[in-house]
């Protein structure tokens, strides 16, 4: 994990240090007497989450990013945003795909707080890989405004505590697992809340692939490699299976999904750990959980104590 920061009032300075955060592009003042720019970048693999405070008027164009640009707007607005012949205009609340990620935009900012969340586009297809039987290729979103106010808002939710709980503790954020688990939940909360191309119901092939024995190798695999980051996709492919004929496995079988049944199996490896650590050493419920991809604290307390009885700081003092 890694945290940048960046103020300036230079102009000049702004469109560089932009050129190099995002992709090439040209900025224009449009209130001369201010032009300060703020921002605060935290990074973890496929990810990018940006803080955006500006207090003049900027014009933007840019070249295509590579990546899935969002932006959810805090105060002010953007104004003549527009990209292969759409146009929009975004305020405070607003959460919006700025375009596609082989494509360039243009548009003005308008004293605008925003976040930007980048992410690597195979992310999408780790969690949701299209079926290359019927329909190939990689999933792609299909437009820029979220399909309901609900999905935006959990998006915008899952955005913020990315940043927060997770970017936002160093301790947490260097754990391989948690990085990935929270690269899927927030790939997941992207496909729920914009139109994408995935197959969103198994096809009959699928329901044929999602044997027993299928689900028996996906679960070696998941048993196996639990301390190591892993993807849907992945799991899917050791049991030659689709994403979505191993969901509907999951489903079928044992009335959960895969990331449920992983986070079950985590958690089991996370109390034989509470139980055989010593706190007197330095060992932590917060440590111990993070360690097993568990990044939210009151989360992995209410899930174990469901499971388990008792609190886990409790397990880990010791009888």
């Amino acid at each position: 994990m890694r945290t940048l920061h960046f103020d300036s009032s230079d102009i000049g300075v702004t469109e560089e240090f932009l050129s190099r955060a995002y992709s090439r592009m040209r900025i224009g003042n449009g209130t001369p007497e201010s032009s300060r720019a703020r921002l605060r970048r935290d990074t973890m693999p496929g990810v990018s989450i940006d803080e955006l405070d500006l207090d003049f008027d900027m014009r933007y164009e840019v070249t295509p990013l590579g990546r899935i640009c969002l932006c959810v707007v805090h105060d002010g607005t953007i104004q003549d945003h527009g990209f292969a012949g759409v146009e929009d205009a975004f305020g405070p609340g607003d959460v919006v795909s700025f375009a596609p990620p082989e494509l360039p935009y243009q548009g003005r900012i308008v004293g605008a707080r925003y976040n930007i969340t980048m992410l690597d586009p195979a992310l999408l297809s780790q969690v949701a890989g299209n079926d290359p039987r019927s329909r190939p290729g990689p999933v792609r979103l299909t437009g820029h405004r979220p399909v309901s106010a609900a999905g935006a808002q959990h998006l915008r939710r899952t955005i913020m505590h990315v940043r927060d709980h997770v970017l936002g503790d160093p301790e947490v954020a260097e754990q391989p697992l948690v990085t990935s688990t929270a690269a899927q939940h927030l790939a997941a909360a992207v496909l729920a809340a914009f139109p994408h191309n995935a197959l969103t119901e198994p096809t009959t092939a699928d329901r044929n692939d999602a044997r027993p024995r299928s689900l028996r190798r996906a679960l070696t695999y998941m048993e196996d490699h639990a301390h190591e980051p892993m993807t849907v996709a992945e799991i899917a492919a050791v049991a030659h299976v689709t994403v979505r004929g191993l969901q509907y496995a999951f489903r079928r079988h044992l009335d959960t999904t895969p990331l449920a049944y992983l986070r079950r199996i985590r958690l089991s490896l996370a109390h034989h750990d509470l139980l055989n650590s010593d706190p007197s050493r330095g060992a932590t419920v917060t440590s111990i959980a993070a360690g097993w991809g568990f990044y939210h604290p009151g989360r992995f307390a209410s899930l174990y104590r469901t499971v388990y009885g008792r609190p886990p700081h409790h397990t880990l003092a010791g009888p």
